[in-house]
């Protein structure tokens, strides 16, 4: 066997296996795979990407410092997803455009959530 067959032999083998690397192409963004916890729109991450995801972390917060009971944590918890749920609804029913009388509505039961929380949160914060 000669050299040159050889040699030929061996380059060909090896573009085989470079062949399938090189046909490869780089994951675009849309392409990849999603890391965990991310969102669709680029909310949240951790916080679970709707909009009350942040008040349960600082909630989760609140429960790990002894602020608050887990109880009472779950509870502002339910009450905040019921309020987002029906908000998405309602935001759904009327085609994406929900009336000004509808979201003075929703604002002023997110406002009393907040003040509820305050309230539950208030005796901690006066022994400090």
């Amino acid at each position: 066997m000669s050299l040159k067959s050889i040699l030929r032999g061996t380059a060909v083998a090896s573009l085989l296996f470079a062949v399938p690397v090189f046909a490869q192409t780089a994951p675009t963004t849309q392409s990849a795979p999603k890391q965990a916890g991310q969102c669709e729109r680029g909310q949240g991450g951790r916080h679970g990407g709707h909009k009350f995801g942040r008040m349960e972390h600082r909630l989760d917060k609140q429960v790990a410092e002894g602020r608050l009971t887990q109880a009472q944590a779950d509870g502002f918890k339910a009450e905040a997803r019921q309020l987002h749920e029906e908000m998405k609804a309602a935001r759904a029913s009327s085609n994406g455009q929900v009336d000004e009388a509808t979201r003075a509505q929703f604002k002023e039961r997110r406002r009393a959530l907040h003040e509820k929380i305050k309230a539950a949160l208030a005796p901690t914060q006066q022994g400090a």
